[in-house]
C-alpha cells in the first residue's frame, strides 16, 4: 500500500514538474514572441524615422538645387550680352509702337483706301533690316549687305519725314505749335531710331561672333603667319604648289600633300631636305669615317667593339678598337702570333681596315694646295675650312678635299711652332 502512495506522490511530482516546465517554455516562448515584435516595431519606428530624415534632407537638397537653378538662370538671364539682345529688341517694339499709329492715321485722314501704305513703309525698313541680319549670317557679299542698309534707311527716312508731318499737323487741335514741333520730331526720331538700333546691334552682334573664340583666332593668326613666312623663304616651291593645286581636281589634293609633292619636285628630296644639308651630312660622315680610318677602326667595328665591351666588361686595353694595337705581326707573320688581339681578333678574326688605307691615295697637287690656302686666308682661318667649301672651291671627291684641308692644317701647325 506504502509503495503505491510512494509511486502516485512520485507521479503527481513529476506531473507537477512536467506542467512548470510546460509553463516555462511558453513563458519563454511568449517572451521570445513579445522581444520579437518589440524588435521589429523598433525597427519599423527607426526605419520610419530614417525614411522621414532622407525626405527632409532631400527636400531641404531639392530647394537648395531649385534656387541654385534659379540663381544661374538669373545670371544667365542677365547677364550683358542677354540684357543688350532683349533690351535692343524691347526699344525697336516701342519705337515700332510708337511710330506705326502715326504712319496709319496720317494716310487714313487723307483717304482709307491709303491705309496699307503706313505698314507698307514701316514695315519696308524692318523686311530690309531683318535682311541685314540674314545676309550676315548666310555670310552673304559686303555689296547685298549695304545694299539693304541703304533700302531700310531709306524707308525708315521716309517713314520719319511722314512721321514728322504727322506731328507738326497737330498743332491747333489741342497742341501748342512747339509741342507739335516736339511731337513731330520725337516720331520721326523713334521712326529712324528703331531700324538704326536693331543695326547697330547686328554689327555688336557680328563682331562679338567674330570675337567669340580667341584660342582659334590666335590658332588662325600663327598659321597665316606661318604661310606668309613660307612664302618668303620657298617661294619656287610654294609656286609649284599652287600648280598642282591648281592641276588637280577640286578636294582631291590638300596644300600639305601639294607642298610636299612641290618640295621634292623643286628640291630633289624630302621636305625639309636641300642639297645642301644632304652635302653637310655627308661631309660629316667623311670626316668622322677619316677619323676612324685614321685610328684603324670602321664605324661598323667601333660599334661590335662597344657592344663586346658592354657585355663582357672589356676595358679596352688588350688591343681594342680604341686601345694601343698590338706591336707584334697577325696570324702567323714573324714574330710569332698577336699577343694582343682584339674583340674581333679574339674570335679568330683579323681587324677590320678602311678600305681607304689600302687603296692608292691621289696625290695633291699644288695648284689645289694653294686654292685650299687662298680660300682659308679669304675665310680668316683653317679653322673654318671645311669639307664641304674645299670640295666646292676645287671641284673634287670628298676624300680628296679631306686631305687637303688636313694637309693645309698641318702646314699652318708647322709653321706656328
Amino acid at each position: 500500500m506504502s509503495s503505491w502512495s510512494e509511486e502516485r506522490r512520485r507521479n503527481l511530482a513529476a506531473d507537477a514538474e512536467q506542467r512548470r516546465k510546460d509553463e516555462d517554455a511558453r513563458e519563454e516562448r511568449r517572451l521570445k514572441t513579445q522581444e520579437a515584435a518589440d524588435k521589429r516595431r523598433r525597427d519599423e519606428r527607426r526605419k520610419d524615422k530614417e525614411e522621414r530624415r532622407t525626405e527632409k534632407v532631400q527636400r531641404r537638397r531639392e530647394r537648395a538645387q531649385r534656387r541654385q537653378a534659379r540663381a544661374a538662370k538669373r545670371e544667365k538671364t542677365f547677364t550683358p550680352e542677354n540684357v543688350y539682345r532683349k533690351g535692343t529688341l524691347l526699344l525697336v517694339g516701342l519705337s515700332a509702337a510708337a511710330s506705326l499709329p502715326a504712319q496709319i492715321l496720317h494716310f487714313l485722314q487723307i483717304s482709307w483706301m491709303l491705309f496699307p501704305i503706313g505698314p507698307a513703309v514701316e514695315g519696308a525698313a524692318w523686311v530690309m533690316a531683318a535682311g541685314v541680319a540674314y545676309a550676315d549670317e548666310r555670310k552673304l557679299p559686303a555689296w547685298v549687305r549695304w545694299l539693304l542698309r541703304v533700302l531700310s534707311l531709306s524707308a525708315a527716312g521716309f517713314a520719319a519725314n511722314i512721321n514728322y508731318q504727322y506731328g507738326t499737323s497737330l498743332a491747333g487741335n489741342g497742341l501748342s505749335a512747339a509741342e507739335a514741333q516736339v511731337a513731330g520730331l520725337g516720331l520721326a526720331a523713334v521712326t529712324l531710331g528703331g531700324p538704326l538700333f536693331f543695326e547697330v546691334r547686328q554689327w555688336v552682334l557680328t563682331l562679338t561672333a567674330k570675337t567669340a573664340s580667341p584660342k582659334q583666332q590666335a590658332e588662325d593668326k600663327a598659321r597665316r603667319k606661318h604661310e606668309k613666312k613660307r612664302g618668303k623663304a620657298f617661294k619656287d616651291v610654294v609656286d609649284r604648289q599652287k600648280e598642282l593645286l591648281l592641276a588637280a581636281p577640286y578636294g582631291t589634293l590638300s596644300a600639305e600633300e601639294a607642298f610636299d609633292r612641290a618640295w621634292w619636285y623643286v628640291k630633289g628630296a624630302p621636305r625639309g631636305l636641300t642639297a645642301d644639308a644632304i652635302a653637310d651630312r655627308l661631309d660629316a660622315e667623311a670626316e668622322v669615317a677619316a677619323v676612324l680610318a685614321e685610328a684603324e677602326c670602321t664605324p661598323e667595328r667601333a660599334a661590335v667593339e662597344l657592344l663586346l665591351a658592354d657585355l663582357f666588361g672589356t676595358d679596352g686595353g688588350d688591343g681594342g678598337a680604341f686601345g694601343t694595337p698590338a706591336a707584334s705581326p697577325i696570324d702567323g707573320a714573324p714574330g710569332g702570333a698577336a699577343k694582343d688581339r682584339t674583340a674581333l681578333g679574339g674570335k679568330g678574326k683579323r681587324p677590320v681596315r678602311s678600305t681607304s688605307a689600302t687603296e692608292a691615295e691621289r696625290p695633291l697637287e699644288e695648284a689645289d694646295l694653294e686654292t685650299v690656302r687662298k680660300l682659308a686666308e679669304a675665310l680668316g682661318g683653317t679653322a673654318r675650312l671645311s669639307a664641304r667649301n674645299v670640295r666646292e672651291a676645287v671641284g673634287c671627291r670628298n676624300d680628296y678635299a679631306l686631305r687637303l684641308r688636313n694637309a693645309i692644317r698641318t702646314e699652318e701647325q708647322g709653321s706656328t711652332q
